[in-house]
């Protein structure tokens, strides 16, 4: 088989078989479960790759390796002046082969900066288009941004998240370039996926201190009530619970109605349940695994009722003072 004849998907098999597996096995850890059934399929069908198809594989994966990270850190403008210096014209080839299947995401440019320096630049910006920026940035980036603005925009700005839905291309590829243009950063324009909404919110808000959470909730609240229970919602959803140690899980567990907990733990993963189970009496956890074993088919809406029940209880005793929450670990005060 020669380096042309294969998909993109072969020549990542290829890679992975040359490296083995203690050198792939954390590399795989990035993948989804079905890339990593994708790369097993072909890693299985590959057949026979001769020595010198092997050796340009590796060289065209260095160099999409290198490309990819000065694309990451300086835009694509960068890496390919940087290409330019490093292969000629074909780093041009390199930087559009990337370009073409591989995607940027947007703004993704100014998640090097640290959030002080974003404050800074964004702070003149409308809160909409702050709103958009905020949407595409990593939670915690996200997070340090919103906690860097004034009261008043952190309000706005929370609300413009949370009610954003799709934006079009066009908008986006606009706001980036003129950003891009004053941080003299560039890339091509690409088919973006929705961003924003309650989701996104809740996720800058889990990233960030308690003031600024309890700011914007309050500010939220006051608009839009509804809205503002959606993104509570999401801030700390069951699976959570996982996340509480010992003594935090059985305030909770002391406050929790059992047919609730019973409903709410119907199909759980293992590790949920042997963190609730592992917290109760061995009485007390006996029986309640007797009242799973029991409990038959239940319709998925009382289970994710059940769920926000305890899910209250929990926001209850963080609000009561008696357990705190800190980036998904507890400990009772």
């Amino acid at each position: 088989m020669k380096l042309d004849e294969l998909t993109r998907a072969q020549r990542a098999a290829a890679v992975v078989v040359v490296l083995g597996p203690e050198t792939a096995a954390p590399i795989l850890e990035h993948l989804s479960e079905a890339e990593v059934e994708q790369l097993a399929l072909e890693i299985a069908t590959l057949g026979e790759v001769p020595a010198e198809e092997v050796r340009r594989i590796l060289e065209e994966f260095y160099e999409e390796a290198v490309a990819h990270h000065q694309i990451v850190q300086g835009g694509i403008l960068h890496a390919r002046s940087l290409l330019r210096g490093w292969r000629g014209d074909r780093g041009d080839e390199i930087i559009d082969r990337l370009v073409s299947s591989v995607h940027i995401a947007p703004f993704n440019f100014l998640r090097h900066h640290d959030a002080d320096q974003l404050v800074q630049y964004l702070r003149d910006e409308h809160p909409q288009t702050i709103a958009l920026v905020l949407a595409y940035l990593p939670a915690k980036n996200a997070a340090g941004v919103l906690a860097g603005l004034e009261p008043e925009v952190q309000q706005e700005v929370a609300m413009r998240v949370a009610t954003m839905d799709r934006t079009s291309p066009e908008v986006i590829e606009r706001v980036e370039t003129a950003m891009q243009s004053r941080l003299g950063a560039a890339r091509s324009p690409e088919e973006f996926a929705k961003k924003g909404g309650v989701r996104d919110l809740a996720a800058m808000l889990n990233n960030s201190d308690r003031g600024t959470e309890r700011a914007i909730m309050s500010d939220l609240e006051a608009v839009d009530a509804e809205l503002a229970e959606q993104v509570r919602a999401l801030m700390f959803v069951f699976e959570d619970i996982v996340s509480l140690d010992d003594r935090a899980m059985q305030a909770v567990l002391r406050q929790v109605d059992m047919k609730h907990l019973t409903l709410a733990m119907k199909g759980v993963k293992n590790d949920v349940r042997d963190a609730i189970l592992q917290n109760m009496s061995e009485r007390a956890a006996v029986t309640l695994q007797e009242e799973l074993d029991l409990l038959g088919p239940v319709r998925i809406k009382d289970v994710e009722a059940a769920q926000s029940e305890v899910v209250r209880v929990v926001r209850q005793l963080e609000d009561d003072g008696t357990i705190l929450i800190d980036r998904g670990e507890a400990m009772v005060v």
